[in-house]
């Protein structure tokens, strides 16, 4: 059964542009799977943030404190602290400490900061709160 061209051409009008009659059975499959990928990285997203911020210390600690300790483990710096709301046309951020970090570059760098473990950031935050108490209340 051969088909018309005015028949091919009514197919070919019902067609997004740029898409051809051959193609578009492969086109819609591209944008269904897409979509799938795209909600799937915002679920992830979503269930990933809740995860880490307990894993981290969440209960104890609030997320700002969290983001300031990471940065101060991360750019070896007890100066570091995140600013919030952060300004709009700020300098990327981490850019005042990135001299201060013990990375090791090259082809594959190397962080000179730990892996931290199960809620190791509360331990560091106390500890760290329990220095600056003690500084502070030695007479000089």
């Amino acid at each position: 059964m051969t088909t018309s061209p005015a028949a091919k051409d009514a197919v070919a009008q019902d067609l997004p542009a740029g898409t051809t009659p051959y193609y578009a059975n492969m086109h819609t499959w591209i944008q269904r799977v897409t979509l799938i990928c795209l909600v799937a990285l915002v679920v992830e997203g979503a269930f990933t943030l809740p995860f880490m911020a307990v894993y981290y210390g969440y209960p104890t600690l609030s997320l700002t404190q969290i983001c300031s300790e990471l940065r101060k483990i991360q750019y070896s710096d007890d100066t570091q602290e995140c600013q919030v709301p952060y300004p709009i046309l700020g300098p990327p951020e981490g850019a005042r400490a990135k001299d201060k970090a013990q990375d090791r570059w090259g082809v594959q760098p190397t962080p000179g900061y730990h892996r931290l473990g199960f809620r190791e950031l509360v331990r560091i935050h106390d500890q760290r709160a329990a220095r600056d108490a003690a500084a502070h209340a030695t007479p000089k």
